[in-house]
């Protein structure tokens, strides 16, 4: 299971060095076309993920045996390096750092003291025996042939040896045992690996990074939706015309990780610093579409795999969402008021370019304020070239302003309704001409028959 706080920390917090981005996107499109490379990450990992476990181990588990438990821990160090040491040799991405930081660690004088402690721990002597068997195979007698001990470990010393320093220490007044003696040398080979050992914990948050994006692009196809690695666009930088807003298959993950039916949309702008407009009727899909385009945005500048076929997208210095929240008993303002105050809070954050996601602007009042309020807000976005996604129930504002728009840099988009007029959950160019209240208020048993009849139920009961 990967760490999935250190997982959202990544991914809200994109780089602000574009070339990171870019390292991030290689090694994304490296493993995702080398099932091998894959097998080799996940083998590093495996050994990795031992090693932050057993240092994670309850206290009491660390009191009980702790040499023992220290030797695992050293066992783990050590098969996490010969892993990525023995892996990623024809890397082309960053991943050959992994490969060169375990084949350094493995040709030092650190690594060799964990090796030899090891194999001496494991590997003290070797004993030949010789087995009498009788006629039913049973054992009838064990003959010692030879005992080799282990004398080219660094850590060996002869049995004359061993007693020689026993009594000099017994003369000296030092009393200790044989585990205090073995705990000594594994401080020392701790001591000797520390800056290794704080590597491998970085190393471990950016391997689950890797391995979550190869985990969303499986679920993803699972599902028969396709991921990608968006065209990334710096603001600024064209030499012509600023290239469009394209986003193909769209979807939500959030609906996918619910188990829930989704539907892919395009979505295509003339270009990245408009506002777009979407309009159309409730359970339509306006917010998840919003979701969806910041999701995406996210997604992509942090080098991963965004939800969509293919994507162009401009890099954008910030993200302000406000979506609708459900009300609170220690808030200090109405609904109303608490969105004025986001879009205040908007205005005193947001840079030049900053993507910008408001889901039914200002429709906590009534219709002709939330009006004047929205065509404020839009206009003076503008001003500052944002990416903005804004829906509305103001239709009638919304065909108004389509047809004089207080700024150039307007697009709309409406849901998509097939012949019975039901949702499609896709979004076409355009300004929806109903949100289809009446059929809302039906499916949810909002008429006036149905309510009629409640009534008369409740008068029955009422009588004597």
């Amino acid at each position: 299971v990967l760490d999935q706080a250190n997982l959202a920390r990544i991914l809200s917090r994109p780089p602000s060095d574009l070339a990171v981005t870019h390292f991030r996107r290689a090694i994304m499109a490296e493993l995702a076309g080398s099932e091998p490379m894959r097998d080799e990450l996940e083998r590093a990992y495996a050994s990795l993920h031992q090693f932050r476990s057993l240092l994670e181990a309850p206290p009491l588990a660390r009191r009980i045996a702790a040499n023992r438990r220290r030797l695992e821990i050293l066992t783990a160090v050590k098969s996490s390096i010969d892993a990525m040491a023995d892996a990623f040799a024809g890397a082309t991405s960053g991943l050959d750092r992994l490969h060169e930081f375990a084949s350094e660690t493995r040709a030092g004088d650190g690594y060799r003291r964990l090796a030899d402690l090891l194999d001496y721990e494991e590997n003290l002597s070797t004993l030949d025996v010789r087995v009498r068997l009788g006629f039913d195979g049973r054992v009838r007698g064990l003959e010692m042939l030879s005992v080799r001990e282990n004398q080219s470990n660094w850590f060996y010393a002869s049995p004359l040896g061993r007693l020689v320093a026993k009594l000099g220490a017994i003369l000296r007044g030092y009393r200790f045992s044989e585990q205090e003696l073995l705990a000594r040398l594994i401080d020392g080979v701790f001591e000797g690996l520390e800056d290794v050992l704080v590597q491998l914990f970085q190393v471990i948050g950016d391997i689950e990074l890797y391995l979550a994006a190869l985990a969303f692009r499986d679920r993803a196809k699972a599902g028969g939706l396709e991921v990608c690695l968006p065209e990334l666009v710096v603001p600024g930088s064209e030499q012509k015309a600023p290239p469009n807003r394209v986003l193909r298959d769209l979807f939500n993950p959030l609906l996918l990780w619910q188990g829930i039916h989704v539907v892919p949309c395009d979505i295509v702008t003339a270009r990245h610093d408009m506002t777009l407009i979407v309009t159309g009727p409730n359970s339509g899909g306006k917010t998840r579409l919003l979701q969806s385009l910041a999701i995406a945005q996210m997604l992509g500048q942090c080098g991963f795999f965004v939800p969509a076929r293919e994507a162009r997208l401009a890099v954008a210095p910030g993200l302000f969402v406000s979506l609708i929240e459900e009300a609170t008993a220690d808030q200090i303002e109405g609904r109303l008021g608490m969105e004025l105050i986001r879009i205040r809070s908007l205005f005193e954050k947001i840079r030049v370019g900053s993507m910008v996601v408001l889901d039914e602007l200002c429709s906590g009042t009534n219709p002709s304020e939330g009006e004047e309020i929205f065509e404020l807000v839009v206009s003076l976005l503008a001003e500052l070239s944002p990416q903005a996604l804004i829906t509305t129930h103001f239709l009638q504002m919304a065909a108004r302003i389509a047809q004089k728009p207080p700024t150039m840099r307007l697009a709309f988009f409406q849901v998509e309704l097939d012949t019975h007029q039901f949702p499609t959950y896709r979004f076409v160019p355009g300004v929806a001409e109903t949100s289809l209240a009446h059929r809302t208020a039906a499916r949810l048993g909002v008429t006036k028959e149905e309510l009629l009849a409640l009534v008369e139920a409740s008068k029955r009961q009422a009588r004597p």
